[in-house]
């Protein structure tokens, strides 16, 4: 599960990467630290109707009677056939690109505490985008120090198994990057039958350990 990464690229290697028509984000700061609640940027529509916005990390969980669920914000989208996530991934309207330069993953194989391990595809750290889902939704959210009340546009992202070059690490998942223009458009305007099959680790040799031991990748 990723829980933490860094966008460090421009808006203008944002908005010519994905073909972005309107900048609503404002002035965007490079980010090495992004957590779950924290906002932002992504890129949702098509065509002549596609915009760079800012949006909050984390879809609500499930409305169940009785429940109480560990963890508030769903960062990650595993499980493509539930029913929860269904309505947001079959409808392209409802997809996102989630640009990102690098993430981090717990490395939990070198002593008693976890080694924060940062992944990107080489030092200089190009940007790529996760394949995202995002949807609107009314509530209390943000951290603790700055909790906002009413409409909030959020975000998650899908994640698939291991790669090789991340399975070393973390042998549990890694997040679907979108390297090139091809899958980039599969996934913001093609039907979900197409679209799923983008569902799977990046090869072997994209990716590579950037920086470790730290919770920002500066």
């Amino acid at each position: 599960m990723c829980n933490l990464y860094a966008q460090r690229a421009t808006q203008s290697d944002i908005r010519k990467a994905a073909r972005v028509a309107r900048d609503l984000a404002g002035n965007l700061p490079a980010m090495p630290a992004i957590f779950p609640d924290h906002m932002a940027p992504i890129v949702r529509g098509s065509g002549q109707d596609r915009e760079l916005v800012m949006a909050r990390w984390g879809f609500p969980p499930p409305s169940i009677p009785g429940s109480n669920p560990k963890n508030p914000h769903l960062t990650n989208v595993r499980n493509t056939e539930s029913r929860y996530w269904l309505p947001w991934l079959t409808k392209p309207e409802h997809r996102c690109l989630v640009p990102v330069t690098s993430f981090a993953e717990p490395d939990n194989n070198r002593g008693p505490r976890s080694i924060w391990t940062w992944f990107a595809q080489d030092e200089t750290r190009p940007l790529m985008f996760f394949a995202g889902i995002w949807r609107e939704w009314e509530g209390e959210r943000g951290p603790k120090a700055k909790r906002e009340t009413g409409r909030h546009l959020l975000f998650s992202f899908l994640t698939t198994d291991a790669s090789p070059d991340v399975a070393p690490v973390h042998p549990d998942a890694t997040p679907v990057l979108l390297l090139n223009e091809a899958a980039r458009e599969d996934w913001m305007i093609a039907p979900w039958g197409v679209a799923r099959d983008l569902q799977k680790p990046p090869p072997a040799g994209a990716l590579r350990v950037v920086a470790t031991d730290m919770k920002r990748d500066d």
